[in-house]
């Protein structure tokens, strides 16, 4: 489609004249009518399989990308083990607005107009995309665009996927875009010295992304959240970075829970029917030391009708039962880690879905063969033997069995951690049980502190306990941490319905787990409901930081055992080896809070910092915002 048929499209945007100047000069724009079209521009007009690559000044012609045609849908795989994660240090701000984000000229000396101003010129040399799109899927829907080189048409597919396509014939005009996105890849290495690199330029009317780079994780998926958190900063409102799922019993009881957490907390996992062994049960635990393991029976499990994958909008619009989280999904689709998928029949619902779609998909870091079935446990190797931590399948909502669609009031809001094994020898902050009940202002802290756990495989760096960052979102977010622990403490005060868990994956204690603890507690507290816990049912857990655990747990005829409630019952860990776990989480927590200690933090989340700074007692916590169990 040539430039001079499609330019009568955008003459009537109303967009800046910049973007404008870029399009008049392009030799070739292409706007994209359907999601087929972008398919077909993804794999280079319908090749076997097309070379994503590009020319870089003093350095040739650099593969950045391999794009096969599957029967299922387009395998992409980067030339770089570097490119198949996203680089939490990606963000870098442009503009001179308000920000604890680090900025364009303090780290690359050069003000970021002259880059912008290159970024422009570069485009206008290229073939592009021009894609219309919305940010905040159906529920609250803005206008974006994104101009693209043509080559990344899988680029243009991820996002139209993630965040809802428009097509050519559907732009009405006067169409004006509260966010854009400009892609240019080559920079990465001119500019940047390979690393990913995504600059947020938030201009008067329009939020400006630049991505130069081709992984979507940073820019189509975590920059455009960016873009939501920036609105809801400015509005009083935020986005959870969330999954939400309605649990529905056997006994056709509906509860709502809401996960948190950082990336590999177990969000999509929360989604997930429990994976089960092949004789049917469902392995518990397998320790680290003796090899033993515990299995436990479900012959019927709750049903599950996800509502949210990993974006949760709360909108002061939403309307609810007073004293109730209210939320909606952000995207229309989700971006789907498949590391944990290592053989057939591992999680046969998405291996349905992905195998044989009712509409082509598409994969990252699976190795595909051109015309036959991509499978999503044949993971791109990072090297010979060790496999790709961070396989990916976008999967469109409208593809997912049982969705939900709509507004979803919380009845649970969980936080999940990835903890490492614990032991005496070996004391570390793996000191979880199963199952944490937390008070409201204990779940704020831990939205504070937010760590990224052990072994994130989404990241590029995830050694040691670190922050992900208030609400787990910082990394995407462009204002101020402090604007946003404000935001959330409100929400947790005004939401005094909402109740509050801990969950774990990956060890409990001495055990490997997985993610079961939080299948194990989904199971649990939906047959519980909403009913409160008596007195007599919880135990303080020895960390006040842990908040209180079930004194015991009974599902389905299934006694969950002691070790895997209170850890220092374990005898590989003990007191003394939860004791020294319990000093990490604090000394993490003392240096991840004092940060919040400003002028413009809320008076009550100061106190209530201040009471963890002080070693304060559960009571305390309980005095500061009452618990509604």
């Amino acid at each position: 489609m040539k430039a001079a048929v499609m330019k009568n499209l955008w003459s009537s945007w109303n967009i800046p004249q910049e973007i404008k100047d870029i399009l008049d000069a392009s030799s070739r724009v292409t706007c994209p009518e359907s999601r087929q079209a972008i398919f077909q521009l993804a794999s280079g007009g319908g090749k076997e399989s097309y070379e994503v690559s590009y020319e870089i000044a003093g350095k040739g012609r650099f593969l950045e990308a391999t794009v096969v045609r599957c029967k299922n849908g387009l395998s992409v795989n980067y030339s770089e083990q570097y490119m198949r994660r996203r680089d939490p240090d990606s963000m870098v701000i442009g503009d001179d607005e308000e920000t604890d984000k680090p900025k364009f000229k303090e780290l690359f000396n050069v003000s970021f107009d002259e880059v912008r101003t290159e970024t422009f010129e570069w485009l206008k040399k290229q073939e592009l995309i021009l894609l219309p799109f919305t940010v905040g899927g159906k529920e609250l829907s803005y206008s974006a665009l994104l101009v693209a080189p043509a080559n990344a048409g899988f680029f243009a597919g991820a996002l139209a996927d993630l965040q809802g396509m428009l097509a050519a014939s559907e732009v009405p005009a006067g169409f004006a875009p509260r966010a854009v996105i400009y892609l240019a890849p080559p920079f990465r290495h001119t500019h940047f010295s390979g690393k990913q690199v995504v600059v947020h330029n938030r201009l008067d009317s329009l939020h400006e992304i630049y991505s130069y780079n081709l992984y979507p994780g940073p820019s189509a998926k975590k920059g455009i959240y960016g873009i939501l958190l920036q609105l809801g900063e400015k509005e009083g409102w935020t986005t959870l970075h969330a999954s939400t799922v309605q649990v529905i019993t056997p006994y056709e009881n509906v509860v709502t829970i809401l996960h948190e957490g950082a990336s590999g907390g177990g969000k999509s996992e929360m989604l997930e029917y429990p994976h089960r062994e092949p004789d049917g049960r469902l392995l518990l635990g397998e320790n680290s030391q003796s090899g033993e393991k515990i299995f436990v029976t479900l012959t019927q499990g709750c049903t599950l009708r996800p509502v949210t994958d990993d974006m949760a909008i709360s909108h002061p619009k939403f309307l609810a039962e007073e004293g109730k989280l209210v939320v909606a999904d952000a995207e229309t689709a989700w971006f789907i880690r498949l590391n944990h998928i290592t053989h057939y029949n591992t999680d046969p619902q998405l291996e349905s879905i992905c195998i044989h779609p009712k509409e082509p998909m598409i994969f990252l870091n699976i190795d595909g063969v051109p015309k036959a079935t991509c499978l999503i446990w044949e993971h791109t190797e990072d090297e010979p033997g060790r496999p790709c931590p961070n396989p990916r399948v976008i999967l469109p909502r409208r593809l997912v069995p049982n969705i939900y669609d709509g507004q979803a009031e919380v009845d649970y809001r969980s936080f999940g951690i990835r903890a490492p094994r614990a032991s005496l020898e070996n004391p570390s902050y793996g000191i979880f049980g199963i199952l944490h009940i937390v008070p409201p202002a204990l779940a704020w802290l831990w939205r504070l502190v937010s760590p990224r756990g052990d072994a994130n495989p989404s990241i590029t760096d995830s050694q040691g306990l670190t922050s992900e960052g208030v609400g787990s979102y910082w990394p995407f977010a462009t204002g101020r941490y402090v604007n946003h622990a404000n935001l959330l403490l409100r929400q947790i005060v005004n939401t005094a319905k909402t109740r509050y868990l801990l969950l774990p994956n990956q060890h409990v204690g001495a055990w490997k787990v997985g993610f079961m603890p939080q299948w194990i507690s989904r199971e649990y507290i939906a047959r519980r409901g909403i009913a409160r816990f008596k007195p007599e049912q919880l135990r303080e857990a020895r960390c006040p930081l842990l908040g209180f655990v079930p004194a015991s747990i009974l599902f389905e005829g299934n006694r969950i055992p002691d070790w895997f409630i209170q850890v220092q019952k374990q005898p590989d860990v003990g007191e003394a080896g939860y004791d020294a776990g319990a000093r990490i989480l604090y000394e993490f927590f003392q240096q991840e809070l004092g940060k919040y200690l400003t002028p413009s933090l809320d008076p009550l989340g100061k106190k209530i910092i201040e009471c963890c700074l002080a070693n304060g007692r559960l009571e305390d916590y309980i005095k500061l915002i009452p618990m509604a169990w």
